[in-house]
């Protein structure tokens, strides 16, 4: 069943495109099944992959205070290995068919005041620390593009048209979109790359950068290796995103993704078409961007009992 694993994960890297990410918890919860039956590491046998023992998974999940979103990930991923073993013949049946999907909570995305937010970026655009061009570029673009944090990290300075104002993004499955790109996010980012010398560069290099990487055995540095930055990571994008907008969401701290969610609701808000919205969203499925209707709705409801006189 090990052996089946790393086909199986081979078989999404390769053939489906799954992000590092996605790969990383497939391999968690699958892995993590196979130790409890046999042991950390040693091999387990086809038959062993029962309802008994994905039933004790599921149970050692919620016993160690798993969310029930966690455990409703894990059992997607218990279902597709044992379709895929059962396509290659592993498996007889997929055991997993039988159990029932914990019911999840269904949750609102978080958004952030439309004009909280529009002062927040004004006020960014005073800053004169060193960082303060980049930071702010950064927020400007996520929010007018609507991007995924690995989106954002993810672009490179070919992937802006200037003149059209539109940027190609990369999303999830490699699968690539055009979002358009507002002026006030155009005109932060010709100040951070004018700051940062980068007025003309190659198109590969990375739109938004980090620190500086060294590469060892290269000649041009007092220590034999030479050195490049590289561009800025997910963790760094969260920090600066946390800091620069925290006082936006009242203390509660601001996520990437809330931008991203308030970059929907706002659009929305404004009369915006959902199938529009799905596309720029680079949703794959129309029942993904239609929560954000429900965001609408309670604000809907929230304005009139605050205004209406009788309500």
């Amino acid at each position: 069943m090990r052996d089946a694993l790393e086909t199986f994960l081979g078989e999404l890297q390769s053939a489906r495109r799954f992000s590092p990410h996605t790969l990383s918890a497939y391999r968690g919860d699958i892995g993590r099944v196979l130790d409890l039956c046999a042991g950390e590491g040693k091999p387990v046998a086809p038959r062993l992959w029962d309802r008994e023992l994905l039933e004790r998974a599921m149970h050692d999940l919620f016993r160690t205070g798993h969310a029930a979103t966690s455990t409703a990930r894990a059992l997607a991923a218990w279902r597709s290995f044992g379709r895929f073993c059962v396509r290659r013949g592993v498996l007889a049946t997929d055991p997993a068919k039988a159990l029932p999907f914990p019911r999840v909570p269904k949750r609102l995305p978080r958004t952030l005041p439309k004009l909280n937010l529009n002062d927040a970026l004004d006020r960014m655009a005073l800053a004169t620390d060193a960082a303060a061009p980049r930071d702010l570029a950064l927020i400007e673009i996520a929010y007018s593009s609507g991007l995924r944090i690995s989106e954002l990290v993810g672009l490179h300075r070919g992937d802006l048209d200037r003149g059209a104002r539109l940027l190609r993004v990369r999303g999830k499955g490699r699968k690539e979109r055009v979002s358009p790109v507002g002026e006030r996010a155009l005109a932060a980012l010709d100040r951070y790359l004018a700051s940062d010398a980068r007025v003309d560069g190659p198109r590969d290099e990375p739109l938004f950068l980090g620190r500086v990487r060294r590469a060892s055995g290269a000649v041009g540095s007092a220590s034999g290796g030479s050195s490049r930055r590289a561009a800025i990571s997910p963790r760094t994008v969260q920090r600066i995103v946390r800091q620069r907008l925290a006082q936006v969401a009242g203390g509660l701290g601001v996520t990437p993704h809330a931008l991203r969610h308030s970059f929907a609701s706002h659009l929305l808000d404004a009369g915006a078409d959902l199938r529009a919205i799905q596309e720029l969203l680079g949703h794959a499925s129309l029942a993904s961007t239609q929560v954000y209707t429900h965001v609408s709705r309670t604000r809907l409801r929230q304005a009139y009992e605050q205004a209406h006189p009788r309500a």
